[in-house]
């Protein structure tokens, strides 16, 4: 009789040959290279150094593309982008101790985001390592504790046999819900030793699934089936899952209206009767919210910005669905469910299927509701004379493809496209909002343009952001990227020059001496062109059009809308 542990992947006659006849020649890093390619890799960003040199040559040597940057930082934001569009765990290429420490701030960012990233660094030598303090270049007593409060988890290959199954463990958690970053240290002297394996050919790391436990399932659907004033929040895990058909069939038969967090923008249709979109720094909104009788949180944890700075105090029951088990009732009680956005939404729809669909007079009051509280968030925002910054939103959207992907730095016109921005699809709108870092945009596009080709893809930054990454516009003209850079230059950093005016009166510190950004654009080789509100659509729709990078700077200052989080007379 044949057991299920009894059986046993046969290799292929070519994978046979491949190992009984390496390629000559081969050492450390080509172990890293096969066994990338056996995942299915294809696509490496990084940056180089001295400590990861054998695997430079062994890309040089294979089918894998190679992406370099100019800082690690950005490196980690263009692989955080490429894993958010393709839902591949993206690889990224980094060297020892300063090369490694300057990917911090992008490996917090796609944690936040749950973005799935293979980060692999070389490491000292062998020799160095233990606690030895031998001088080694770049040498630091214990490298990998400095990403292990950062990353999803924590690889090490000490050999050359035990690099294969370090990053296939690594790639398996990347791409196990919730998604995330990993990390992977290989000792240079390891990477440059002698391969004596055989050639790598094939390698298994399927990821676990996730499915919601029945009986919660069942609890949850009662609930929503009984409910009368139900409200869903879709979140992040909703995009990454892929999930968004189901949450409208959910929606739709229940008749219950959706509103998306800021990283689950494009999850529900903007202009579907029961959307109500995405402003949830607005009291109208938490008002609603809280008058729900049955909430379910779909792929968020209700955090800071999508709890209007925790001002939303439910009363009501909350279900909540998170592959991440650190998100469940981490704000609020509520019948948590740890499974995948996907499948437990698929669960809900199975066991909700004898239930009849709402009657039409219920999905009209559904609706109405939705409308009624857009028209009010609407005329709180008409009062405060922020025409400009709903029309450049507007020009933004006018100029941009349906199906092209658009990255926000922190800057204020991204603080607007949180609330007030249609995505139009699902995964076509990000920003750093997750880690809240400056830099993001302009690397987070180059990722996203390497990964679908020929599309147009948007970045959008402050004049502060931009001076973080303007480095990779080398990036974008040598790989002749299709993206176009939005500049918005006010002289300083916005947003925090509000929030202090605001706070303390007089703002100090936030002003910036900047370049002339398309001169400085023009002295890498891509164009550039200096626009204004009325010209910005035209202007933004042209370079959009354009094959290869360009970058269009607007100088204005721009105003948010009041908060409504301090206080019943910010509510409007």
């Amino acid at each position: 009789m044949t057991h299920d542990h009894d059986l046993v992947l046969r290799p292929t006659a070519a994978q046979t040959e491949a190992a009984l006849n390496p390629p000559a020649g081969r050492h450390g890093g080509d172990l890293v290279v096969e066994t990338l390619a056996g995942l299915g890799a294809t696509t490496v960003f990084g940056v180089p150094g001295q400590h990861v040199l054998p695997v430079l040559d062994a890309l040089r040597r294979s089918g894998l593309r190679y992406v370099g940057l100019r800082v690690e930082n950005n490196a980690g934001f263009a692989a955080d982008a490429y894993g958010r569009i393709t839902g591949e765990a993206a690889t990224l290429l980094l060297s020892t101790g300063p090369g490694a420490l300057t990917s911090l701030a992008a490996l917090q960012e796609a944690a936040a985001a749950s973005a799935p990233v293979l980060a692999i660094s070389g490491q000292i030598a062998s020799t160095g390592l233990g606690g030895r303090r031998r001088g080694h270049l770049h040498e630091l007593e214990d490298q990998a504790a400095s990403f292990r409060g950062v990353v999803k988890s924590v690889h090490t290959a000490r050999t050359p046999s035990q690099i294969p199954s370090a990053i296939a463990e690594a790639w398996r958690s990347a791409l196990t819900v919730p998604f995330g970053p990993v990390w992977v240290e290989i000792p240079q002297d390891v990477l440059a030793a002698p391969a004596r394996l055989p050639q790598v050919t094939a390698v298994d790391a399927t990821p676990e699934e996730l499915p919601p436990r029945p009986e919660l399932t069942a609890v949850a659907a009662d609930l929503l089936a009984r409910a009368e004033r139900p409200v869903i929040v879709a979140g992040g895990g909703v995009i990454r899952s892929d999930a968004s058909g189901k949450l409208r069939k959910l929606a739709e038969k229940l008749a219950v209206p959706v509103v998306t967090t800021f990283g689950g923008k494009g999850a529900f249709p903007w202009n579907h009767p029961l959307s109500l979109r995405s402003w949830l720094e607005d009291r109208h909104t938490t008002d609603f919210l809280e008058d729900a009788d049955v909430l379910l949180v779909v792929g968020s944890g209700l955090g800071e910005l999508s709890s209007n700075y925790h001002t939303f105090r439910p009363r009501g029951t909350i279900v909540q669905i998170d592959a991440d088990a650190g998100k469940l009732e981490a704000n609020h009680p509520a019948l948590g469910i740890h499974a995948d956005a996907r499948l437990a939404l698929q669960a809900l729809l199975e066991t909700l299927e004898p239930v009849p669909a709402a009657a039409p007079e219920r999905t009209e009051n559904a609706a109405g509701r939705a409308r009624a509280l857009l028209d009010r968030v609407g005329a709180r925002i008409a009062e405060q004379g922020l025409e400009l910054e709903q029309e450049l939103l507007a020009s933004v959207r006018a100029a941009l493809p349906a199906a092209s992907p658009s990255f926000w730095d922190m800057t204020v016109l991204s603080y607007w496209a949180w609330s007030a921005f249609d995505a139009r699809r699902p995964n076509t709108l990000h920003s750093a909002q997750g880690a809240g870092g400056l830099g993001y945009a302009l690397p987070a596009a180059l990722g996203a343009a390497v990964a679908e080709p020929g599309q147009p893809v948007l970045a959008v930054s402050g004049d502060g952001g931009a001076l973080y990454s303007v480095a990779e516009l080398a990036t974008a003209r040598q790989h002749g990227l299709d993206v176009t850079w939005l500049i918005v230059d006010d002289g300083g950093y916005g947003i925090l020059n509000e929030y202090m005016t605001g706070a303390y009166g007089q703002a100090h510190g936030t002003e910036l001496a900047g370049p002339d950004f398309v001169a400085l654009a023009e002295s890498f080789g891509v164009p550039g062109v200096r626009t204004s509100p009325k010209g910005l659509r035209a202007d933004l729709a042209e370079a959009l059009s354009t094959p290869g990078p360009s970058v269009v700077v607007l100088p204005v200052t721009l105003r948010m809308f009041a908060p409504t989080h301090l206080g019943d007379t910010a509510a409007g």
